[in-house]
């Protein structure tokens, strides 16, 4: 257990995480046209922001390992790509129950949602094919390949709202809210990187030992 940092960041996100998801429910004031249902946003919005920024950092990484060809790279991009798709699969479900509660359906095909969809599904894929391919090098080159061609749609993600007709509400931050939602939000998203940090840490570690033990078997 000896210099891992990552435990005391993670444990502190997660309880930041806990005290925000509190503070939304109880304390923070109701949006003002999706009342209670708005309060799912101080969990919706960190985890939408976060598993793009994952899936940049496997964008990063990918290049890195095609560049560089250092496994250090490899594993960051292997690490932000699972940590990335559970937020997604959080915000998707989030999403959906939202949807549910502001638009009386579990799905439209809306730009945001169907996009996000198209994001997630993308990366469960290179999750797929890093697991189909046995050697480690084509495994890594293969993977960084795909993971270059699925970021392409993160930033569509990002701003489709903006450019295209949607039912989804503009994109959400601390500047353009009641301000103490503001902090709720802010807090919610330093909590949920946190969280993130550790899981891409641990999961890094993790594709290290295996790497570390495919070459030595």
């Amino acid at each position: 257990m000896k210099g891992r940092w990552e435990l005391i960041v993670g444990a502190v996100g997660g309880l930041g995480l806990l005290a925000g998801s509190a503070l939304g429910l109880w304390w923070a004031p109701q949006e003002r046209f999706m009342l209670e249902t708005g309060r799912i946003l101080y969990v919706h919005v960190p985890t939408a922001w976060l598993s793009m920024i994952l899936f940049t950092a496997a964008f990063v990484g990918s290049i890195g390992w095609l560049v560089k060809r250092r496994w250090g790279f490899d594993f960051l991009s292997e690490a932000s790509v699972e940590a990335g798709v559970v937020l997604g699969c959080l915000l998707s479900v989030q999403g959906s129950i939202w949807a549910h509660w502001t638009w009386n359906t579990w799905w439209a095909w809306d730009p945001r949602l169907t996009s996000v969809a198209v994001m997630v599904l993308s990366f469960l894929g290179i999750l797929a094919l890093r697991s189909f391919v046995d050697d480690p090098e084509k495994r890594a080159t293969w993977s960084a390949t795909a993971t270059i061609v699925a970021w392409v749609n993160v930033p569509f993600v990002y701003l489709c709202v903006k450019w295209m007709r949607s039912l989804h509400q503009g994109q959400s931050s601390v500047a353009n809210i009641d301000p103490d939602m503001g902090k709720v939000l802010l807090l919610n998203t330093v909590a949920v990187t946190l969280v993130a940090i550790y899981f891409v840490v641990t999961r890094w570690r993790i594709a290290n030992a295996v790497h570390q033990r495919e070459f030595t078997e």
